[in-house]
């Protein structure tokens, strides 16, 4: 045993598994690394790389097909072979893949390609087990992230197993474009695949149970995406539900209404739910919804066992994953640190890009926020009107009346390189006036913020 106990034993290879064990090689951890399916994870392997790869190819096609007419630019014959699209996807996934191994290695950190099994606490720590061997590690980090929520609407199962009906996994490796595709989900995963497969030639119908698109971003902004995708031949069915897979279509209810959609696939993506290890019942865990319960520093209720990424529930993305598992180790490191998620940034990759931080006016208001909103077309910064000729954009903050930055949304390019910004104005609780003194580059299309506090 004495070859198999570790200061820190991680269950689970994605953002928030890999950066602990960064993070632990640098603190001088005994690390073990347990991962069954690849380095990377959901983010990497199958979700946020891939799908920004074939995003880009997407975008550059849209500009390739016509686009690019409006500055000049003409290419005749434009064509996307998918199959290439995907060549490339694999490419980048397999560069970035062994590049987080190699960081592994460079740190000691032994990486088990397994699944990890908890046995519970014994004497001198807590008991793993994977592929028929046995580990012992003073504390434990849980990073299985989460895996896509599947309803128990009738049919569903079946169409999984036919192929029919896909998750955001079968979704990113189709060999061909299908004719006619259904979106069953209008939030991140849902409007970014619709976004890929309308531009590759796709008819996208989206259907989404609430009447707006993209969860809880701001409803203008939402409003404007919408007609964007509108624009690209994307239909969107809102107030609607999925009542019934069978045979190549799809049954859905809409105002009191049935309607049956004939597609060639569906890809059903409606959420995700956490994913708790084997054994997980072994320890005395707090769980709730079925998410382990944290505090700040990424503790769990049960004694040097901490929970990172998804599987607490508290904010479904790869960068918060980071932040949490650099939290966790810190703490275990005896450094002060705690987790903050009043200013987590999200980005929404199509084109438009949507990205947004903090609040909305809508949310601001549902918690009796006394606001103030102040708006302003991305056409007010020179850069924006340079590169997107007839394009929309917009930027909205929210503040307080003392001038105090709560949110900020944003549509238009390049939105998702600018949100970090504003994520820092937020978190150090920034005001306008301080913001007047911030000389941004010119011309740019962050400049905007100047517009917008003026």
């Amino acid at each position: 045993m004495t070859g198999n106990k570790f200061d820190l034993m991680i269950i689970g290879g994605g953002p928030a598994g890999y950066r602990a064990a960064e993070r632990a090689a640098e603190e001088g951890f005994h690390t073990v690394l347990f991962e069954s399916h690849a380095i990377g994870g959901v983010c990497l392997n199958e979700g946020c790389i891939p799908s920004k790869t074939l995003l880009y190819s997407a975008k550059l096609y849209d500009y390739a097909k016509g686009g690019a007419e409006k500055y000049g630019v003409s290419c005749e014959n434009a064509k996307l072979d998918h199959q290439a699209v995907l060549r490339r996807k694999k490419k980048v996934v397999k560069k970035l893949t062994m590049g987080i191994a190699a960081q592994l290695k460079a740190g000691h950190v032994t990486v088990v390609e397994a699944e990890a099994e908890i046995v519970g606490r014994v004497d001198g720590g807590i008991a793993i087990t994977a592929a028929g061997q046995e580990y012992l590690g003073t504390r434990l980090l849980l990073a299985t992230g989460s895996m896509p929520t599947l309803p128990p609407i009738e049919g569903l199962q079946e169409a999984l197993a036919s192929g029919f009906a896909l998750t955001n996994r079968e979704v990113l490796d189709l060999p061909e474009i299908p004719e006619t595709m259904v979106v069953v989900g209008g939030g991140v995963i849902g409007l970014e695949m619709a976004s890929y497969y309308a531009s590759a030639g796709s008819a996208v119908t989206v259907v989404e149970m609430l009447t707006s698109i993209g969860g809880p971003i701001d409803c203008e902004v939402a409003s404007m995406l919408q007609k964007a995708y509108e624009k690209k031949g994307v239909t969107f069915l809102l107030g609607a539900t999925a009542k019934k897979f069978e045979n190549g279509q799809i049954t859905i209810e809409q105002d009191g209404q049935t309607e049956v959609l004939t597609c060639d696939k569906v890809l059903v993506s409606i959420g995700r739910r956490p994913v708790l290890p084997r054994g997980a019942d072994k320890l005395k865990l707090t769980v709730e919804r079925g998410a382990v319960v944290t505090d700040e520093t990424m503790l769990t209720s049960e004694l040097n066992v901490y929970a990172a990424g998804d599987i607490n529930g508290k904010s479904m993305l790869a960068h918060t994953a980071y932040r949490e598992a650099e939290v966790a180790v810190n703490h275990m490191a005896g450094k002060k640190d705690a987790m903050d998620y009043g200013a987590i940034p999200y980005v929404i990759y199509t084109n438009p890009e949507v990205a947004g931080c903090g609040e909305t006016l809508e949310s601001a208001k549902s918690k009796g926020l006394d606001v103030i909103e102040k708006k302003v077309p991305l056409a007010f910064a020179g850069r924006f009107v340079a590169e997107n000729e007839g394009g929309e954009g917009l930027l909205k903050v929210i503040m307080e009346p003392s001038g105090r930055l709560l949110g900020v949304s944003m549509i238009g390019n390049p939105a998702s390189e600018i949100i970090f910004g504003a994520a820092m104005m937020i978190g150090k609780e920034m005001r306008t006036s301080d913001l007047q003194r911030v000389v941004f580059p010119h011309p740019t299309v962050s400049e905007i913020f100047r517009e917008v506090i003026f």
